[in-house]
């Protein structure tokens, strides 16, 4: 008897720091989306879930609102692309059964997008309370041009565009080409990109934990650098910036890649790359994306910077194969 105890105490001994361990490092996080104006989803969604899961760190599930008919989606797309509307237009579909129980999770990552329809506001109100009270957020691309009618989400992320978005919503936040930190209250609409290709992303802040080891400049994928981002931007700090190479680029600065937020006891990445398969391919994005995930619900990052992180010179990309 005594020796079956002893060994079960052992085995005991043996196996609890690992598990202990495991658990510590098991984030629960949970990626919400349905309503996107970019043809990706919910495709991105899952190279989201798949590269996280990946890491280790966490595991990942995925809460869905209603999805929009093809006629609407279509629409969306066509006034996105300043276009005449064909005729079929209908609104937004809201979701009034749409209310995940966000305090399950230590991290919620937005998938969302443009034109997103208003959630019920007593899940609006769960969301401002999870968050605010030590939850982690995560905004990815153009979950920043949705809900630009709901305050405390315009101050979660910081920054947004399109939306009808203007300088009644907060100031442009930028950086000048000679390194100076710009909040503009000039007056003008919210949102712009060039075309999709590579550009740089230089960090501004090289000590906070998500930033930590990556070079001071890095090639992003095939991408749009989001530009002409205005918001709250209140206890906002920019960790990097993107710049176009394109000719036809919209501004002639740095702007807001990686942001930081504090709301309330909560942490806030925002992140603005993610556009379509390509950017999510990208090794920087998807390093940026976990990183920034475990600092929202941690307040630390333990994740590495992986050997083919890209270069000043060179970007990285790993081809994507969806996990049966």
């Amino acid at each position: 008897m005594f020796a079956r105890l002893l060994a079960s105490l052992v085995l005991f001994a043996l196996l609890t720091p690992s598990t202990i361990a495991q658990e510590q490092e098991n984030i629960r996080a949970l990626i919400i989306d349905g309503q996107n104006n970019h043809g990706v989803w919910p495709k991105s969604t899952i190279m989201m879930r798949d590269h996280l899961v990946e890491t280790g760190k966490f595991e990942v599930e995925i809460a869905r609102t209603a999805y929009l008919w093809q006629a609407e989606r279509e629409a969306q797309y066509l006034a996105h692309a300043n276009l005449p509307p064909s005729g079929n237009f209908e609104k937004p579909l809201n979701d009034p059964s749409f209310s995940p129980d966000f305090s399950r999770y230590d991290v919620v990552i937005s998938n969302f997008g443009w034109r997103t329809a208003n959630w019920p506001k007593a899940t609006q109100r769960k969301f401002e309370t999870f968050v605010a009270g030590g939850g982690g957020f995560v905004s990815v691309h153009a979950a920043n041009n949705a809900f630009p009618d709901w305050p405390e989400y315009n101050r979660m992320a910081g920054l947004g565009g399109w939306g009808d978005r203007d300088e009644n919503d907060g100031p442009y936040v930028y950086y000048t080409n000679g390194g100076e930190l710009v909040r503009d209250d000039a007056p003008g609409d919210a949102g712009a990109h060039g075309p999709r290709h590579a550009f740089p992303i230089t960090l501004r802040v090289a000590d906070h934990p998500i930033t930590r080891g990556m070079p001071s400049v890095w090639m992003a994928s095939e991408d749009e650098c989001y530009a002409k981002l205005r918001g709250p931007a209140i206890a906002m700090t920019v960790l990097a910036t993107c710049k176009e190479q394109a000719d036809n680029a919209p501004t002639d600065r740095h702007e807001p890649a990686m942001m930081v937020i504090d709301y309330g006891k909560g942490r806030v990445f925002h992140l603005t790359l993610g556009h379509d398969e390509a950017a999510f391919e990208g090794v920087g994005l998807m390093t940026s994306l976990a990183r920034g995930a475990e600092w929202a619900a941690t307040g630390d990052v333990t994740l590495p910077i992986p050997a083919d992180f890209p270069t000043a010179t060179k970007e990285s990309r790993r081809a994507f194969y969806e996990k049966e």
